[in-house]
Order: structure tokens, then sequence, then C-alpha cells
């Protein structure tokens, strides 16, 4: 089962950073960002982060949670959140459980070579659990104010 546009997204449980764990239900009444990316303290994947942590105010004013999602290991993830002043949490998805419900996981090439990867993606789910809006194959200039326009219309319509 994948998510699909106007359909409640299935609950999941996720470590997190700061020795977490993030429950989709138990954010119930607020909006959720959940944006992947493919690895972590990488160029394009330090920039989308950094766009996302200097407009979490506006997120917040919006009454959105911005969770970032990769195959890391938590301390990778600990490491990148720490280094680059994240102000939101990270999630690890060693045993690709929310890749695969987000059906993020692609056939990439990288020098030449085919590999799986996660396909930069972002999901806008309601304050009911429902997805909202998704972006799939991101660019990251520009992709954040995108978003965060989403979340502020969504949050002005409920």
């Amino acid at each position: 089962m994948t998510v699909e546009i106007g359909k409640p997204v299935a609950d999941f449980s996720a470590s997190a950073t700061g020795d977490t764990t993030v429950t989709l239900s138990e954010l119930h009444g607020h909006n959720v960002v959940v944006y992947f990316y493919p690895k972590a303290s990488t160029p394009g994947c330090t920039t989308e982060g950094g766009d996302f942590r200097d407009r979490k105010a506006a997120f917040d004013a919006a009454n959105t949670v911005i969770l970032g999602v990769s195959r890391d290991g938590l301390r990778a993830q600990e490491n990148f959140k720490t280094k680059q002043d994240f102000n939101f949490n990270l999630i690890s998805d060693k045993d690709e459980n929310l890749c695969t419900l987000f059906d993020v996981i692609k056939l990439k090439k990288m020098y030449g070579k085919e590999h799986l990867g996660i396909e930069r993606s972002t999901f806008l789910i309601d304050k009911e659990g429902k997805l909202a809006q998704e972006w799939r194959g991101v660019k990251v200039p520009g992709h954040v104010d995108e978003v965060l326009a989403a979340a502020e219309a969504l949050n002005a319509s409920n």
C-alpha cells in the first residue's frame, strides 16, 4: 500500500533524532511535511534541510510539523542535524518502511551506474492525516517556499 492524494496515510512510527519516536497519529491536529532526501551531509540535502530550517517559524505559524527522512542510520542523522543546526527531527528509515509506504525508492544513475536510491520527494499531510499534496523528483531551489505556500493555504482552509 502506498500513499494517495485525498486518502488517509497509514499510521507509522519511526526512530528519530533526539532519542524520539515519531508516530503520525500523535501529530493529529497538525499538518505534517515529510520530506525524503537521498543522503545526510551531501550538498543538495544540506541545502534543502537548511531551507526548511530557515523557514521553520513560518511552518510553525501554519500549524505544520517538519520531518526529514533518509535511509541513514540514527548516528548519521544526529550528526547531520547537529552540524546543520536543524530545528526539526530527522527520521532514520534504514529498513525502508517509510520509503516503501511513500514509494520513493527509484532506480537512479550515478557515474554511469544504476542503483536504487531515494528520489527526493516531499509530502504534505493534513491535520486529519490525509495526504494533501505531494512533490516527486524535487529540485531543491525554491522547493521549500512552494511547500510552505501549500502548508499556509492548507492551514487557512481548515
